[in-house]
C-alpha cells in the first residue's frame, strides 16, 4: 500500500506528465490555480491538487486540441467536473491500452 505524500518535487512531477521543466514552469505563470511551494534555493514543491490540475490541463491541451491558454482557462472554469470525468476515462483507458499491449508482446 503506497502512502500518500504530501508534495512532490518537479522531477516527480515530470516523470508522472511527461511535461518539461520550461512547460510547467510556463503553466505556473498563466493559470492563477498553479502555485507550488517554492523553498528558499527556488525549488518546487507540489501537491496533489496541482498535479490534478496539471493533468487536467495537458488533457485539454493534448486530448481535446484546446492549444490557446485562454480557452483552457474558460474550460477549466465552466466544467471542471466534466473535464474531470472525461480526463479519468481517458487515463483508464490508456492505462488498460498498455497493459493489453503488454499481454499481446507476451504471446
Amino acid at each position: 500500500m503506497e502512502i500518500e505524500r504530501t508534495y512532490y518535487s518537479m522531477k516527480e512531477v515530470r516523470q508522472q506528465t511527461g511535461l518539461t521543466d520550461a512547460t510547467l514552469r510556463y503553466w505556473e505563470k498563466m493559470f492563477d490555480d498553479l502555485k507550488p511551494r517554492k523553498d528558499g534555493h527556488g525549488n518546487r514543491y507540489y501537491t496533489k491538487e496541482n498535479i490534478d490540475f496539471i493533468k487536467q490541463v495537458k488533457y485539454l491541451r493534448d486530448d481535446l486540441k484546446i492549444t490557446r491558454i485562454e480557452a483552457i482557462r474558460n474550460e477549466l472554469k465552466q466544467g471542471t467536473k466534466q473535464v474531470d470525468v472525461r480526463q479519468r476515462a481517458t487515463e483508464i483507458l490508456q492505462r488498460l491500452r498498455n497493459e493489453l499491449a503488454a499481454i499481446r508482446a507476451n504471446i
